[in-house]
């Protein structure tokens, strides 16, 4: 079982820090233990029963063989995210958030194809019988999608859930999973609307080390969901390897008798 967070490391990472208390979220006021120099402070052991209960959720989600998609596109957040999220390998949101990510996923997936179709030409060689400049061109399209696809290349259906680090600047993903009824991680900060997410992680999301220290659990408890999914495969498929062996044995027996 994941490693249980617990309040003392949330503290050190300073995941207690809200916004000032002039820029909240009413909303958030369950969550909050008190104020401090004009600063809500978030309290922290309902942080850790939130954070359990949201890690319990993804290790279920990661162990049914389904996709958590990270969405994260500030800059304090982006190469955790990616770094947390590539770990765990799961599909992740960094650059702007592509309008129609998920309600028109359909297209999404022909961007997707057409990163692919450039990386068959470079192999294939036909690549090389383009022009310098349509060389150039198609060069500077796979960086775009790149840029904005690229962990998303092997994401061949919608997400089984969405992690978000701050939904109030991520509202568009929120929005759009919604829609399609897709379950919503994320972290919440004082400034934010809990009531949109279906699993609320109150915590600062806008300081490093607290974002780190929130993706860190979360990550291993994706991992371990995996590593769940992995031992059952291989539990599965012990019994169909010893199957023929088991006919073949009876085969023989059956053989012997006849003989006699």
């Amino acid at each position: 079982m994941a490693k249980k967070v617990e309040v003392k490391d949330l503290l050190d990472a300073g995941v207690h820090f809200g916004h000032l208390t002039r820029k909240w979220n009413p909303n958030m006021a369950p969550y909050i233990y008190m104020e401090r120099n004009g600063i809500h402070i978030l309290n922290l052991y309902k942080t850790a029963a939130k954070l359990e209960e949201a890690n319990e959720a993804l290790s279920k989600i990661a162990a049914s063989g389904r996709k958590i998609l990270f969405v994260a596109t500030k800059k304090q957040a982006k190469d955790i995210v990616a770094e947390k999220a590539g770990n765990a390998n799961m599909p992740y949101i960094t650059e702007r958030w592509p309008g129609g990510m998920l309600t028109n996923f359909v297209t999404i997936r022909k961007a997707v194809k057409k990163m692919a179709s450039i990386d068959r030409m470079k192999q294939d060689g036909t690549f090389n019988t383009l022009s310098k400049k349509e060389r150039l061109q198609v060069d500077r399209l796979r960086a775009k999608l790149e840029k904005n696809l690229g962990s998303i290349s092997d994401m061949s259906r919608l997400p089984g859930a969405l992690f978000i680090v701050d939904t109030t600047r991520e509202h568009i993903a929120v929005k759009e999973a919604q829609k399609l009824n897709i379950p919503i991680f994320a972290m919440v900060d004082t400034n934010s609307d809990p009531r949109e997410i279906d699993y609320v992680i109150p915590s600062n999301d806008d300081a490093s080390k607290s974002i780190e220290k929130i993706m860190a659990s979360v990550s291993e408890a994706i991992i371990e969901g995996l590593a769940e999914r992995k031992g059952g495969k291989d539990e599965d498929t012990q019994p169909e390897a010893k199957a023929p062996k088991a006919k073949k044995a009876k085969a023989a027996v059956a053989a012997s008798k006849e003989e006699e």
